[in-house]
């Protein structure tokens, strides 16, 4: 693909994000914490394998969630991690439907803060809750995709032990919208 038009179409999906984030009734995804292309504070950052982050996620809150919903997941992904598959920081799922926010610091399971209910499956770091940025140093800053996903069922029915491609590959069977912050981190 030529540059000009690798440019041209980043500048319309920038701009088509931009318009939907304005639209009155849009499904929309915000945070207090983290903030639309802006780098990650050391708070949302990783305690580990070279980090040295507070690791709680952030604060986040939607609004404009479709009618049809009937309850919501929540991921992190970094497609940026030299994996070839990317990196999976949190998946939670199971968020009941009256649901319009996650306070900062709910993807710690010891902390007790998600909505009864909820569910957090195993990220790439094997465990489930929030795993913040820690890509490798020297790396571009990798861009970092908060998703509220509103689904058509009131629960998934997964096991405890699933992957975060399992219960991806079930959050697409069931998403009726979908919202998402994109945040930056590089060291």
């Amino acid at each position: 693909m030529p540059r000009y038009l690798d440019t041209t179409l980043m500048v319309i999906a920038v701009s088509a994000s931009s318009l939907a984030a304005q639209v009155p009734g849009a499904f929309t995804l915000a945070s207090p914490d983290v903030h639309a292309g802006q780098p990650m504070a050391a708070a949302q950052v990783f305690n580990g394998m070279g980090c040295t982050g507070a690791n709680i996620s952030p604060a986040l809150q939607w609004r404009g969630a479709p009618a049809n919903t009937k309850s919501f997941a929540v991921t992190l992904y970094d497609p940026d991690a030299p994996t070839g598959s990317g990196w999976w920081h949190w998946v939670s799922y199971n968020i009941p439907a009256g649901t319009t926010q996650l306070a900062a610091g709910a993807g710690d399971q010891k902390k007790g803060l998600m909505p009864p209910g909820s569910a957090q499956g195993n990220t790439d770091f094997g465990t489930p809750g929030y795993g913040g940025p820690c890509p490798p140093p020297g790396d571009k800053p990798h861009r970092y995709i908060f998703t509220v996903y509103a689904l058509d069922v009131a629960k998934l029915d997964l096991p405890a032990t699933a992957t975060a491609a399992y219960v991806g590959f079930n959050l697409h069977a069931h998403t009726v919208g979908k919202a998402t912050l994109t945040a930056l981190y590089g060291r």
